[in-house]
């Protein structure tokens, strides 16, 4: 499930005949969903340089079908060995394994209809259903017809993240397994490859390294749930998107995360821009049964403005890297090291 006109995940190179394209897309839907698969209103959709997504309309066995197609970009350069496996990703497959595994629990997650094959000649990557709604953060944000959403949300959000956390981790056996101290590890790591010494860099992960919570339970994480990830219609949350960094670790991971300035796009509610962290934190309670320590929360989204950091660092230095070539997507992301470093200084001083 995925929205034709608001996500934005990554996508590669079209095919150069778009006609033999449209040939092979067909063939797989009906190979997949039903005959006879024909694709309409074709729509290649915004992102980054890991993925490739689609939109169309299909007609399958008499039925008018809504669906998005996710493929991997294998045309993508690899990340230097030196930092390869630090974090979190997932192949197309376990993607759709992890989702399914969501849907399973009662999350809103994708309905993952076909993993591809490689008879479809379209490359590894799965076919979902697509659900109309928003996920740009500032129009949620700000226009009325989300104002009722916008009240609603953050207890949402505790309640799906309360049921992300009870997938069995049988079902996806391929998690990366990584506690705070293994993540401020690795983005430690991050920050020796590419050699940059900010101060407020070495302070948070030294501020971090210090605040290790002691015994955190472990579960499924989604890994990346926060605004801009969600689709959003007046009544609210419809579906979460974007699960290739579930992993397993605290689950106070997820609701910190969520709450990261960044995340907030000029909102003034520390949850996601809409919400309050009581609200959050009483859904969450009440559909786990699991009290939360605000502190914990507080060192996850501490935590989260650090590695946000990093992470812009990393996207700055990938053309220089090899990674991925010179664009205006990664300058703009490049260019906001400094930002996330003043929301976890403001964090960590009480300044909300």
């Amino acid at each position: 499930m995925a929205t034709a006109d608001t996500i934005a995940h990554g996508a590669s190179a079209a095919p150069g005949d778009p006609d033999s394209f449209a040939s092979l897309l067909r063939a797989a839907v009906a190979r997949h969903l039903g005959a006879p698969g024909t694709p309409h209103d074709l729509q290649r959709l915004t992102g980054g340089a890991t993925k490739a997504t689609w939109a169309f309309d299909a007609e399958c066995g008499g039925t008018r079908m809504p669906l998005i197609m996710q493929t991997t970009n294998a045309g993508a350069a690899s990340i230097p060995a030196a930092i390869d496996g630090l974090t979190p990703h997932l192949t197309a497959e376990e993607d759709a394994q992890v989702m399914r595994a969501a849907e399973r629990v009662g999350v809103p997650a994708p309905h993952v209809h076909a993993l591809l094959e490689p008879a479809d000649g379209l490359g590894h990557g799965y076919i979902t259903g697509r659900v109309p709604g928003e996920t740009i953060g500032t129009r949620i944000l700000r226009e009325e017809r989300y104002a009722a959403a916008r009240s609603a949300m953050a207890a949402q959000c505790g309640t799906i993240l309360a049921l992300v956390h009870t997938i069995d981790p049988r079902e996806a056996p391929f998690l990366k397994d990584q506690d705070a101290a293994a993540q401020v590890a690795a983005y430690r790591r991050y920050v020796d490859h590419y050699r940059l010494r900010l101060p407020a860099v070495e302070m948070g992960l030294r501020w971090a390294a210090d605040r290790i919570p002691s015994k955190p339970r472990r579960a499924v994480l989604h890994g990346d749930f926060r605004m801009g990830n969600i689709i959003v219609g007046e009544e609210g949350v419809r579906c979460v998107l974007d699960w290739e960094i579930a992993q397993i670790g605290d689950p106070m991971q997820d609701l910190g995360w969520l709450c990261v300035k960044t995340w907030r796009f000029g909102g003034r509610n520390p949850v996601g821009g809409f919400g309050a962290r009581e609200d959050l934190f009483a859904a969450y309670e009440k559909a786990s049964g699991v009290a939360i320590d605000p502190a914990q929360v507080l060192f996850w989204e501490a935590f989260g403005d650090v590695k946000w950091a990093i992470m812009c660092l990393f996207k700055a230095m990938a053309f220089s890297d090899g990674t991925e070539p010179l664009s205006l997507e990664q300058a703009a992301i490049g260019r906001r090291i400094e930002e996330p470093l003043l929301d976890f200084l403001n964090l960590i001083e009480g300044r909300d």
